[in-house]
């Protein structure tokens, strides 16, 4: 956890230098808080369609989803730069930052659960195809004389 941690944080800060904050507003926290909702929302619901919290999917939930997202995703920088905004006499501004920050991340949460989901139901349908096709070989495939010959073998 605290490896995932330390990356978090210095990912946070690296991003959070090289994205522009346009007229002092607080761009970059908003855009790194929203993405980890996503990547947190999408992580949690992938390690749950997998199974029970135990084993590698407890250490890559505590690593991966505590240590680097909560290191990454920073509340206190939000509180701070909404703050900020509202004591500089911006309170639109401070107004807007927080709605987006609070609605654009149970949104984003909700789109990385989704997304999740979709992605394991398309994964599921892959393996019952293959499931499928390895129980049925010559399902679907036009009769050729060696299959009607032993079809009718079968049958006496």
């Amino acid at each position: 956890m605290f490896a995932g941690g330390v990356l978090g944080a210095l990912s946070r800060w690296a991003l959070g230098m090289a994205l522009p904050a346009p007229g002092g507003w607080p761009l970059p926290t908003l855009l790194i808080n929203l993405a980890g909702a996503l990547a947190l929302g999408a992580l949690l619901e992938s390690l749950a369609r997998r199974g029970p919290d135990v084993g590698v999917r407890r250490l890559v939930r505590l690593t991966a989803g505590t240590g680097f997202l909560g290191a990454f995703t920073t509340y206190s920088t939000l509180a701070v730069d909404g703050a900020r905004l509202f004591a500089g006499g911006r309170a639109a501004d401070g107004a807007w930052y927080l709605a987006l920050s609070l609605l654009g991340g149970a949104a984003a949460t909700l789109l990385g659960v989704a997304g999740a989901a979709w992605l394991h139901r398309e994964d599921r349908r892959g393996l019952a195809a293959e499931a499928h096709v390895a129980a049925h070989p010559h399902a679907g495939q036009a009769p050729t004389t060696e299959r009607v010959a032993e079809s009718r073998e079968g049958r006496r």
